[in-house]
């Protein structure tokens, strides 16, 4: 998890950040962080205050699925965005992997970007059984029609008031 998690950083730099360059040990810089990661979560499950420690972590889709895992990126002031995302089989095996640079646009419109190039990809690989996992709430809500639109146009209902 923690090399998927430096590799898709790097990558998302290399693009939003100017002169960004991948160390040269990219290796050691990964060990080094996961063995801070280890030493810190020993010292969470010691402190009394803290009541559970949640690990999350990809699980794999039943027999005859795939799931798609799918990301958007932003980089503030709406300057540049972009989306990526995997699909892999019940057996943890990657199928397509795909990421887009966007341009301008904003972190929920990445989400979305994301989102419909891996259903674009799993319609184009006749995939019939899909899990597809996001971390944008307020799209999966769109999606599955959990989505009070209301309340989200609530803040801007001043902004239409005048029209």
């Amino acid at each position: 998890m923690t090399t998927c998690w430096y590799l898709w950083n790097w990558r998302n730099k290399s693009i939003f950040k100017i002169g960004f360059q991948i160390p040269s040990n990219p290796k050691l810089v990964i060990q080094k962080f996961t063995r801070e990661i280890e030493d810190n979560t020993k010292l969470v499950h010691k402190s009394s205050h803290q009541k559970e420690t949640i690990y999350i972590g990809w699980v794999r889709p039943q027999i005859g699925w795939v799931k798609l895992n799918c990301d958007g990126a932003w980089k503030g002031s709406g300057t540049l965005a972009g989306c990526g995302g995997l699909l892999r089989d019940s057996d943890g095996r990657w199928i397509k992997g795909y990421f887009k640079k966007i341009g301008m646009c904003d972190a929920f419109h990445a989400e979305i970007w994301g989102m419909y190039l891996g259903l674009d990809f799993a319609w184009r690989e006749n995939t019939t059984h899909l899990i597809v996992e996001s971390d944008s709430k307020i799209l999966v809500d769109m999606i599955t029609e959990n989505c009070n639109f209301v309340e989200l146009l609530l803040p801007w209902s001043s902004v239409f008031d005048n029209f």
